[in-house]
């Protein structure tokens, strides 16, 4: 089963990237980017336009992005294939998978996830901003804003991206327009801000082809005051993870044999445990300490979220893999109610059976209902009797499993859930839990 909604870590490239260029990176957060829009706007080309100008491309890398350029192209180095890997890509001229690219500055480390802008390929933009602290909304000048545009702008919205970086691109093409850029600007604007979670917007006018406005300056843009797009990144503050309660979905139970111990290995999120902390034990209730945390095989006195760790409890515990450890109150339950991207051909009705899986617990879900259908162009809350694909709704669901379930904008670990094909084992649909009873 594959879970559209896992982790991806890229803190290992990060450091090697940082060190191959002699980097020193400050202490701030890695911050993690999702770029987003519809087909042809120019997110692979403005990745590897970033990718090139911080200089974070090996010299092999570009001789390939030449190499490639001249045989696909029209004799330009097209620095989107940076990121476009795959050979459809290279040959269409489009993104089809999630290509996640490092890189670094004096100032902080990137993870960037590029993102496909076909319609078809919407749930692989649901896995590249499942993680993203910001995702960078592309469009065209010329065009405008578009369906997929507001597709993808509602997504990162329902997913929790702190902010949308809006970059107005190709602005070369006409002409460096003020007019043009404001319409485009006002127009993202007022729909993000009729969602039913609003995000903040930035926006940028650029050229990713040219370098205007990326990494520097453009004096093409008088009228423009605001900063390039990555001294903006480089200056964002995110909130990092600790603002809700910790909890540890148990991955797996570590009982060496012929050995007393018995360990609950998983990855903490919410807030920062220690030894000493109470500790209760979710869906069955039962309490006990927190007397040993080892991490990468060492004992700590405390950790912190995103860590990779195990715990050791005071008490024999009756605890398997899907149960969850938590500070505090928390609850389980077997309804849910949320917003949900659908994936698949195969449409979802009420009444229909699905496989759960939330964060390690897996079980069956039946849709009790639909409660409305989003309607991208009016924003309007539509009855509907089934969900096709790229289909955005609210729905209810009955589980077979308890899960301490929390709303999506608490907690994400908490509150992201995917439903599974019984038949053919694909993930169907990713929701984002928005109530629990």
């Amino acid at each position: 089963m594959t879970n559209v909604l896992d982790v991806h870590d890229g803190g290992l490239m990060t450091t090697v990237l940082e060190e191959h260029a002699g980097l020193h990176v400050s202490t701030m957060p890695t911050l993690r980017i999702a770029t987003a829009g519809s087909v042809d706007d120019g997110k692979s080309t403005l990745i590897g336009r970033l990718l090139h100008d911080t200089k974070t491309v090996f010299e092999d890398q570009l001789a390939a992005v030449h190499k490639a350029s001249a045989r696909y192209g029209d004799g330009e180095v097209n620095l989107a294939l940076l990121t476009d890997g795959l050979r459809a890509e290279r040959e269409q001229g489009i993104t089809i998978d999630v290509a996640h690219r490092y890189f670094a500055t004096p100032a902080r480390s990137f993870i960037v996830a590029d993102t496909p802008g076909h319609a078809q390929y919407t749930r692989n933009m649901v896995t590249g901003a499942s993680n993203a602290d910001v995702a960078i909304v592309l469009v065209d000048a010329r065009h405008g804003v578009v369906e997929q545009t507001r597709r993808h702008a509602f997504i990162a919205s329902l997913l929790g991206v702190h902010t949308i970086a809006l970059a107005v691109n190709k602005m070369d093409l006409v002409d460096w327009d003020e007019g043009e850029f404001d319409s485009v600007v006002k127009d993202l604007t007022g729909f993000v801000d009729a969602l039913p979670t609003p995000v903040e917007i930035v926006a940028f006018p650029i050229s990713a082809l040219l370098g205007d406005n990326v990494v520097s300056h453009s004096t093409s843009t008088p009228w423009y005051e605001g900063p390039a797009l990555l001294e903006w990144l480089e200056q964002l503050d995110v909130a990092t993870e600790g603002s809700g309660a910790a909890r540890l979905d148990v991955q797996r139970v570590i009982r060496p044999q012929g050995s007393d111990y018995r360990g609950y290995a998983g990855r903490l999120a919410g807030a920062r445990v220690a030894v000493g902390d109470a500790i209760t034990v979710q869906p069955s209730g039962r309490t006990s300490t927190v007397v040993g945390l080892q991490r990468f095989g060492r004992d700590t006195a405390c950790a912190t979220p995103g860590e990779a760790i195990t715990i050791e409890l005071a008490d024999d515990v009756d605890i398997a893999r899907g149960d969850v450890l938590v500070l505090g109150n928390a609850v389980s339950t077997e309804t849910v109610t949320g917003q949900v991207c659908w994936m698949i051909d195969r449409p979802l009705e009420p009444g229909s059976r699905w496989w759960f899986k939330h964060g390690t617990r897996v079980g069956r879900a039946i849709v009790e209902s639909i409660e409305y259908r989003h309607d991208l162009t009016t924003l309007e809350q539509l009855p509907a009797d089934e969900l096709r694909m790229n289909d955005l709704a609210v729905i209810r669901l009955s589980l077979s499993e308890p899960i301490v379930a929390e709303a999506y904008v608490s907690s994400r670990e908490g509150g992201r859930l995917i439903l599974v094909d019984e038949a053919t084992n694909t993930t169907a649909g990713a929701v984002m839990i928005t109530t629990t009873s």
